[in-house]
């Protein structure tokens, strides 16, 4: 070794030793707060391709596809685009603006599946643990033989096997959304403004039959609200009170739970409609649909669709996964355990155009990415009022895009801004 090589040696172990961390761990490759980037081109992209954003965004408003719109995108650590389009509430005429609050739905279902894993983490619980050692109705499970839609009776045969907790992290359960005999049982949909709570409607949900064995077909439903209830369960805490203490408030995520306080009632953008494409733009005629996250008894909290948020908190909350769990200088999760739920959790089974699933997300495959441009290992998920959102490791991308319409005219409307952002890459 040379001399000049044991110098640069040294050098590089006093900086390590002073800053007390791993070298894998520096701001540069894992960013604890978010910055402006100076220019689109210093992070790699094109301002040039970027005006198509805002062309094809202008163009939905005008055209009225939706009444209007916010996203962000974060490369590296770093915002590179950052804007809102359109109206709050059209009717007024009164403008959207970047902060706006959002009702994200199914987007809630990322941040539910990390509480899951901070009790995975602290040994209170474990993936391969049955429901039924938290919640005792989930226990003998019968699969649906038989089912009489006039009526609601039904008959079943007992499960091969219990449900687990990993069977609801990737919705392999045999749990899905509006069956008959969730409504009966008083089981919401989604969210709820009446006085319910988690644990006791997903207690009514265990006595149910399952749609199929566990772990043996891909079926999206209310597997992520029992995750919820066992998190209230299992940590003692209110479902609401655990993700502001462990999730939120360490990630300085100021805006984002399952009820807005009446101060922020004016940055909650309105619910719209629009039932065909020719259709003009209403606003939502369902109360309960218009009104959350303000009126109500503010009791029920939704891990799978009960969450509001701003683009900007969801973002930080996807920086912390491609940090490998920390942001905002806490370590929420270990590296080990985000690779945990960002590897293929179902086996020969898919979703979509051939993606796989992880715990609490999708997984974009060889031949899913193949459908749109992107990285393969890039995760993903979207909502119910047409929202997206992914990360992408590879190439250290982030991306949240959300709107307030249901239903949605134009099919992949909210998947055109993951589109246009990666054709604006040019390094």
């Amino acid at each position: 070794m040379t001399f000049r090589k044991v110098l640069l040696f040294l050098s590089v172990l006093v900086s390590a030793a002073g800053t007390g961390k791993s070298q894998t761990l520096n701001v540069q490759t894992r960013p604890q707060v978010f910055a402006t980037a100076r220019n689109p081109e210093s992070l790699g992209f094109s301002a040039e391709r970027f005006a198509r954003i805002d062309a094809l965004m202008q163009d939905h408003v005008r055209k009225k596809h939706m009444p209007g719109a916010t996203m962000i995108l974060v490369r590296k650590g770093q915002i590179v685009y950052y804007k809102s389009f359109g109206y709050r509430d059209v009717e007024a005429g009164e403008v959207l603006d970047k902060t706006a609050i959002f009702r994200i739905m199914s987007m809630s279902k990322a941040i539910t599946s990390v509480a899951i894993m901070l009790l995975y983490e602290e040994g209170k619980l474990r993936l391969d643990d049955p429901v039924s050692r938290y919640i005792p109705s989930f226990r003998n499970p019968k699969v649906l033989a038989y089912f009489n839609a006039k009526d609601t009776t039904w008959s079943g045969i007992p499960a091969k096997r219990e449900v687990t907790l990993r069977h609801l992290l990737t919705h392999t359960a045999g749990i899905n959304y509006s069956h008959p005999l969730y409504k009966k049982a008083g089981i919401p949909d989604f969210f709820s403004i009446e006085p319910k709570q988690i644990t006791q409607t997903m207690s009514a949900m265990g006595a149910l039959p399952l749609l199929h064995e566990p772990g043996e077909k891909h079926t999206y439903g209310l597997n992520t609200d029992v995750l919820g209830a066992v998190v209230e369960i299992v940590s003692g805490m209110r479902f609401g009170e655990f993700l502001q203490k462990r999730i939120f408030e360490p990630l300085g995520m100021e805006d984002t739970g399952f009820y807005q306080p009446d101060s922020k009632k004016n940055r909650l953008m309105h619910l719209y409609s629009k039932r065909n494409q020719d259709a003009p733009l209403e606003r939502h005629p369902d109360f309960a649909e218009e009104n959350y996250p303000i009126a109500g008894a503010k009791t029920y909290e939704s891990g799978g669709a009960g969450l509001t948020s701003t683009v900007l908190d969801y973002a930080k909350f996807l920086q912390m996964l491609i940090n490998g769990g920390s942001f905002n200088g806490k370590q929420l999760l270990s590296r080990k355990t985000i690779d945990l739920m960002c590897v293929n959790q179902i086996g020969d089974l898919e979703i979509g155009a051939g993606n796989k699933f992880g715990l609490g997300f999708e997984i974009e495959t060889a031949r899913g990415n193949a459908q749109a441009p992107g990285s393969v290992g890039t995760l993903r998920w979207g909502g119910r009022n047409c929202s997206d959102y992914w990360f992408d490791p590879k190439e250290q991308i982030l991306g949240v895009w959300t709107t307030q319409l249901l239903p949605n005219a134009i099919p992949g409307i909210e998947r055109e801004f993951k589109q246009l952002a990666y054709q604006a890459l040019v390094d």
